[in-house]
């Protein structure tokens, strides 16, 4: 397998997903579509977002089929993955492999997208057409009821130069673009096969696919220049603008007792990134003046909670000096900053959030008025992009109410029982490891982690599949070829199997 993406045209992805579609109901693999019901949408960047939650920038926002397959399952707004000047060769030149570990917590030490900035426009472009094909024809949902939002870094001389300048306003409004008219004229070309989607529905397709931005800028950044870029999108590119920010706002003496105390004392850092990353009483007075200015300009202002979190590779965990933190461990970091600013700015200060975000907490998130919410940890977990539709499904019931401040009470509520979560304080008993230890083969190489796990190998996948089809007498049958007491052993041992899964949370 090459370590180098290739990209697939528009009429290649969408003959995957109708070929797909009608013949096993999956779209690149997910197997559950969400289907959001009308009337519960909520509104931001004054347009409508049926949930508000996605995928992260990173791995599974990258190429046009990641955000279709969390589409499928119940993503709507798409933190897009970040583009900079450097892309390529020349990045991929900087960027060891593997560069994403998730056992338990994740680290991870990529940058920006591994395509070059065009291609990744053309990519995003190609799943704004597909998402709007799948919504109509699949009813999934509005064609207007999800969103994308560009990541953009790392500097404001980087943000300014021709390449990404293109990019930001293509992406502003990409009727113009080669690959815009390509899509548009491969739907219309098969607009006879459809169902549901009509010619007219295709015309209508906006070219304006996004309209806020959330900037991504490196540790040691000066603040000044994270201001300027800010007062750049907003201002000269007329963005909602999102400013990402990094859990070393709350000192290292915080961090470390926080880590320490859940039992993440074996996470090495040290001070350097404190001292030398945005400080917080530098951080105030910019959010304020920020939110001043966007207010004035008709704009949204927030902030990103929380960018990934630098610790140093002292056991071989991946091919680098240094790593990015996220996931579990990052989570009562995160939430504890989040808690800190709104309290800071009386709940006024709107807040993106990432980091540890998924279904066991998402509703606790949401409630205090802390949306969007993107992920990417918890998608690279067993069960990928459809815990999605848990995630969705779980907000839907309880109700997203619309955007009038946070609840900051909630929130530092929400912080300090982090500490004593369970799903997030380290066991003491580490986690076994869900990769198998059998050679797979070379097609065909799917096994699920609960058989290998399981003593006798259980066909847990095949009587799972079964029994949610209805089939449950074939399913009995699955299980007693291997289990001729499934009762006893089934009562007995089925943590044994629930612990190497944990597909959906």
């Amino acid at each position: 397998m090459s370590d180098v993406m290739t990209c697939m045209s528009f009429r290649q992805l969408l003959d995957w997903v109708r070929r797909e579609h009608d013949e096993k109901g999956s779209v690149f693999g997910v197997r559950r579509p969400y289907r959001a019901k009308a009337g519960t949408e909520q509104t931001i960047f004054g347009r409508k977002l049926e949930t508000p939650v996605g995928p992260a920038a990173g791995p599974n926002s990258q190429l046009a089929q990641n955000i279709v397959a969390s589409y499928y399952a119940g993503g709507r707004f798409f933190e897009l993955k970040t583009v900079q000047i450097m892309d390529g060769a020349e990045l991929a030149a900087c960027v060891n492999k593997p560069c994403i570990k998730a056992d338990d917590e994740c680290y991870n030490c990529e940058w920006s997208t591994e395509l070059y900035v065009p291609q990744a426009q053309d990519e995003y472009i190609k799943a704004w057409f597909l998402l709007s094909f799948m919504a109509k024809e699949y009813g999934l949902g509005a064609m207007d009821g999800f969103q994308f939002n560009i990541s953009v870094g790392y500097d404001l001389a980087g943000i300014r130069s021709e390449k990404i300048n293109r990019f930001i306003e293509n992406m502003k409004n990409a009727g113009q673009t080669e690959i815009f008219k390509e899509c548009r004229e491969v739907l219309l070309a098969q607009a006879a096969e459809f169902k549901h989607m009509t010619r007219e529905d295709i015309e209508a397709i906006s070219p304006e696919i996004c309209n806020s931005a959330t900037i991504s800028t490196l540790h040691g950044c000066p603040p000044q220049e994270i201001e300027g870029i800010a007062r750049y999108l907003l201002t000269e590119k007329g963005m909602h603008t999102f400013v990402k920010c990094n859990p070393t706002l709350l000192g290292y003496d915080f961090a470390r007792e926080t880590l320490d105390g859940m039992g993440y004392d074996y996470i090495a850092f040290g001070r350097f990134h404190f001292e030398d990353d945005l400080q917080y009483g530098d951080a105030v007075p910019m959010f304020g003046r920020l939110m001043e200015l966007s207010g004035k300009l008709g704009l949204e202002f927030g902030v990103k909670i929380t960018n990934t979190f630098p610790v140093d590779v002292k056991a071989g965990e991946l091919p680098s000096e240094e790593m990015y933190m996220s996931g579990k461990s990052l989570y009562p970091l995160s939430i504890a900053l989040a808690a800190k600013l709104s309290e800071e700015f009386g709940g006024k200060l709107r807040i993106a959030y990432s980091g540890g975000a998924d279904a066991l907490n998402i509703g606790k998130i949401v409630g205090a008025g802390v949306w969007p919410v993107t992920m990417a940890t918890t998608l690279l977990k067993p069960g990928g992009y459809q815990r999605f539709t848990q995630i969705a499904e779980t907000l839907m019931q309880m109700g997203v109410k619309p955007f009038a401040g946070i609840t900051v009470e909630d929130l530092r509520r929400t912080a300090k029982e982090a500490l004593t979560d369970p799903h997030h304080v380290k066991p003491a008993k580490l986690p076994a490891a869900r990769k198998t230890t059998e050679r797979v083969p070379l097609v065909s190489c799917f096994t699920a982690p609960c058989e290998d796990a399981c003593p006798i190998h259980q066909e847990i996948s095949t009587y799972m599949k079964l029994a949610e089809e209805g089939r449950f007498e074939e399913a009995l049958e699955v299980i007693l070829n291997r289990n001729a007491l499934p009762f006893i052993t089934g009562t007995i041992c089925a943590q044994i199997g629930r612990a190497s899964c944990r597909e959906r949370v």
